[in-house]
This record gives structure tokens, sequence and C-alpha cells, in this order.
């Protein structure tokens, strides 16, 4: 863990010559301003100002100064930069010039969602399964929708290209002190799949950020284009952002309640979990689900009950794509897992999907202009997101 002047040290006995002070906009595409070491007493007291104009999402009206101040316990090596003259990044928060938080900044939604879960007692962990296709470039350095491979599930080399540019992209990840479990081909031609450790919430949307940067980052230097498009071949396999979520009180697992909560509330949340046209294209396709269900070891369900124990037990929300904005899609899952909670709900055994009675599942919105309307008509939703917030996101 870092503070303010451990940062400054690091920097200096390092040979950092730059600092990215990295953030994303209410859609959850990163950004960042870089700053020299000299800069950094700066950031820390006063804040860098970018201009909320020119980032979705970030319109202030006339004014329009906002002001980043890095987390110091964020920092973190970009690996892939010159070994001289060294290059760190830190996540920020952004404020306005009065001091107080931007509403629009999504890493101070989830803050939010997570103290409202703490003042209960309720501890969450969340963890990212991030599908994602490798495409090549033609001559011109432009991506194609030319797979990198033909390879299927879990092949290996020579069929499996991608097997060496998972390797760097898994090193990349651990050097940057984001640890790799697994990593194996996928369904799709030229699609893979890297899975790496749950964590608190917050730290865990910063890995979701990190993790796409990194593997566009290492796939450009392959000479290939990493999509993470739901579903950027017709009659190939999606791909999906699958969330794990575990909630607890001291030791006691509140899993199934918290469970039963997002279940009731997936309708409302799922234009923050699919936030583009097509990512509906996905959905009820080659395990993508539709329905509204759930099972214990099925893939083919909205929420999966892994077989899993201790630690490892969890939920597997399995509609979202990389669309999302990681730090609204936790916040939201939060609140709807506390509603399950505070409610003292449980799962609805006529949406276990392995009981081979149960037939008739409602079904997640099938556009993203439905599940818009759904969230703007939701008083769970609008308990929890600023207005100005939610209209930003739903135009």
């Amino acid at each position: 863990m870092y503070d303010k002047e451990s940062v400054i040290e690091y920097c200096k006995e390092e040979d950092v010559k730059f600092i990215r002070l990295a953030f994303t906009d209410i859609y959850g595409e990163q950004k960042n301003i870089s700053i020299m070491p000299h800069e950094l007493d700066k950031a820390f007291n006063y804040g860098i100002s970018i201009d909320a104009f020119a980032i979705k999402g970030f319109n202030t009206g006339i004014k329009s100064d906002l002001f980043l101040f890095p987390n110091p316990d964020t920092l973190t090596l970009l690996p892939w930069r010159p070994l001289s003259g060294k290059v760190v990044r830190m996540y920020c928060d952004i404020k306005n010039p009065d001091g107080t938080l931007f509403v629009n900044d999504s890493r101070r939604i989830l803050k939010e969602a997570i103290e409202y879960a703490s003042k209960e007692g309720v501890t969450f962990k969340f963890g990212s399964e991030i599908e994602f296709y490798l495409f090549k470039r033609d001559e011109e350095g432009e991506p194609t929708l030319i797979p990198y491979d033909n390879a299927g599930y879990m092949d290996i080399a020579p069929k499996d290209k991608g097997e060496n540019v998972r390797r760097e992209i898994c090193l990349t990840l651990e050097e940057m002190d984001l640890i790799p479990e697994g990593s194996h081909h996928e369904e799709g031609p030229g699609q893979n799949e890297i899975d790496y450790m749950c964590s608190f919430p917050l730290e865990a949307a910063d890995d979701a950020t990190t993790f796409k940067g990194v593997v566009r980052t290492v796939a450009e230097r392959n000479g290939l284009y990493a999509s993470f498009e739901p579903k950027p071949l017709e009659g190939r396999p999606g791909s999906g952002f699958h969330i794990n979520f575990s909630l607890s009180k001291g030791d006691v697992s509140l899993n199934e309640a918290g469970t039963a909560g997002v279940i009731k509330h997936i309708k409302e949340i799922t234009a923050f979990l699919n936030c583009k046209d097509y990512s509906y294209n996905r959905l009820g396709k080659m395990n993508a689900p539709k329905f509204i269900s759930y099972g214990e070891e099925n893939r083919t369900v909205l929420v999966r009950i892994p077989a899993a124990k201790g630690i490892y037990k969890r939920s597997e929300l399995r509609s979202p794509d990389s669309t999302c904005n990681p730090y609204i899609a936790f916040a939201l899952i939060i609140y709807a897992a506390m509603d399950g909670v505070l409610n003292n709900l449980s799962l609805d055994k006529t949406l276990d999907a392995n009981r081979k009675e149960n037939i008739n599942f409602e079904m997640l919105p099938k556009t993203l202009d439905e599940a818009k309307e759904i969230a703007r008509n939701s008083e769970f939703i609008n308990k929890y997101l600023d207005k100005e917030t939610l209209e930003y996101y739903l135009k």
C-alpha cells in the first residue's frame, strides 16, 4: 500500500518520468492524462484539471473544470513502457472545483454502494471472466474480422495460436499485481479467456479496466486486434463479461439472499450490463442467457451456482458483456443483492432451470430500448443513481 509520500519517493528511486492519472467516462472507457514527477505534489493536494466538456457524460454546464485526485494505493508500473524513464499509473477520484465529488464519477458511484453495504456489516467480493477475440490486422495495420486461428474450446498449440499471446498477457498482469488464475482458448475461432483472482469491489472494477487495457496493448504488440465486442462474428459464440460475486456478514454467507435480490432486479439493471444495441445479438445464443433463471453448475442460465467450496463459493451472473462500465455494474449488483439481504429473500424454486418441470421463465429485455425504458421507470434505479447520471447513461 502506498501513500502520497511513498509514491513520490518511489518515482524518484525508480526513475519514473511519467505518471498516468487514469479514470473512466460515464460509459466505462478508460481515459488518462500524463504528468511529470514534479507535478505529483500538486496532484495530491490540489488535483489536476481536465476539460469536462470533452469527456462523454461529464458535461457540467458553462463551467467545465474538473480535477483528478490520484489514489496512491492504486500505483502500478506499466511494464510495457521503457525501463529507462518508467511510466506508472494511478486511478483517480474526480472532484468539482469546490472539492465535492463529481456526481458522474463512476468510481464514486461504486464507493457509495460499498459504503452502503458496509454500514449493514456486509462484505462483497467480485471476480470477472472476460472473453475476447483476437483478430488479424490488414497490411495498413487496421483491424479485420479475420480470426487469429480456427481453434475451439480448450484446444492446444499449434491449432491454438493465441497461446503465446495469453502467456504474455498473464505475465504482464502478474507484473502489475493482478494475479491470473488460468487461461484457455474459448469456443469461437480466435476467442480467448483469462481469469484472475477475485477481490473487493473497487479493486475488482479497477482490475477489470486494467485487464482490458493490458489485453489490447499486448495484442497490438503482436500485430493483432483484441475485440471485446459481445457478438463480433455472426453464427459464432459471443463474448461475455461474466461477473462472479459473493457476500457475507462475518463468517455467514449471504449468497442466496444476495443472488435472489440480483434476480429480482435483473431487468431493471440490464441496460447497465448490456449497453449497446448489438449487445442483444448475443443474448439467447450459444449459452448466453435470455431467460431469468438460475441453476447449479448450469452454464446456460442467467445465474450459475458453480460447484465450489469454501472461499470459492459464489454466484456467476452470465448476461453482462464488455460494453458495461464495471464500476456502475458492480454498484447496481451490490444494491440489488442488499435488497435481497435486507428483505431476507430466498431463491424462487420455480426459477431453477435444473428442475425439469420449470419451463416458463420470464425473459430478459430483448432490445436496448426496452432495457432503457425499464431502467428509466424503475424506482430501484432512480433510488440509487442520480438523475443526471441516469439521463447521461441512457442517452
